[in-house]
């Protein structure tokens, strides 16, 4: 199966309002294994960004008066999600502003649904940890995925966050290794921001007066219960050839 997770900062939260898309950048999964491929583009919204958006992100409107505008990267874009499950937290809000932008350029651009199927982790993490904070921030406290790069909302950041988020809540199965070590082949738009591999975790193993201690407590185990602690029981090589 092949997803694509996506990100999208824009110029304000309601598209009805008339705001835009400043960025879009997507990470493509194959077989739930992140490729390396990425796409990433800044746009120009033809209008200022609202005071709360830019302390989001940290987009000035200068920065985009040289971007391109959606019409000019759109079959590019629409190329590499094609066909894929995309994923997206909070879907509704960016599939809304991708098809209003869609709409711009008029009814043969059709809309995302018509390429790609879309799931929504919001949703889902709705379902598992109901009643909680489930924006990226808190799921990445809550299932262990460092997010301490994020001191802005950058799109590809977080799409990058949202595919660890992703698989940590579907199979505890977190990417690691983002896999962007030749740019130059993988890349659909240049990058910004210079992305930088997560580090791999770490095998922590007891010291030697942790081993001591465990040890003092199974004999104490040992003298409380007839039949010796339930630890050793198991640990016995009868035990193994049972299992």
């Amino acid at each position: 199966m092949r997803q694509v997770v996506l990100d999208t900062e824009t110029t304000g939260l309601e598209v009805r309002q008339g705001h835009r898309l400043v960025e879009i950048a997507c990470v493509e999964m194959v077989e739930r294994r992140l490729t390396g491929r990425y796409y990433q583009t800044y746009l120009n919204p033809d209008r200022a960004i609202d005071e709360g958006a830019r302390m989001v992100t940290g987009i000035e409107d200068a920065f985009l008066l040289d971007k391109p505008h959606f019409e000019d990267v759109a079959e590019e874009f629409l190329a590499f999600i094609d066909g894929a499950e995309l994923v997206i937290h909070n879907a509704s809000f960016d599939i809304g502003f991708l098809d209003a932008e869609l709409a711009r350029l008029g009814e043969q651009a059709g809309r995302v649904g018509d390429r790609c199927a879309v799931l929504d982790t919001l949703k889902m993490a709705r379902e598992l940890f109901p009643g909680q904070r489930n924006n990226l921030d808190a799921l990445c406290k809550r299932l262990g995925v460092d997010n301490s790069r994020r001191d802005l909302h950058g799109g590809l950041i977080d799409a990058q966050l949202l595919a660890d988020v992703y698989l940590a809540m579907t199979s505890g199965q977190v990417a690691f290794d983002l896999g962007f070590e030749d740019e130059a082949d993988t890349r659909s738009t240049t990058v910004a921001v210079p992305l930088s591999l997560q580090e791999r975790p770490r095998v922590l193993r007891a010291s030697a007066e942790e081993v001591e201690a465990h040890q003092g407590r199974l004999a104490a185990l040992d003298k409380s219960a007839a039949d010796g602690s339930l630890w050793r029981r198991l640990a016995s090589p009868q035990a193994e050839a049972v299992e």
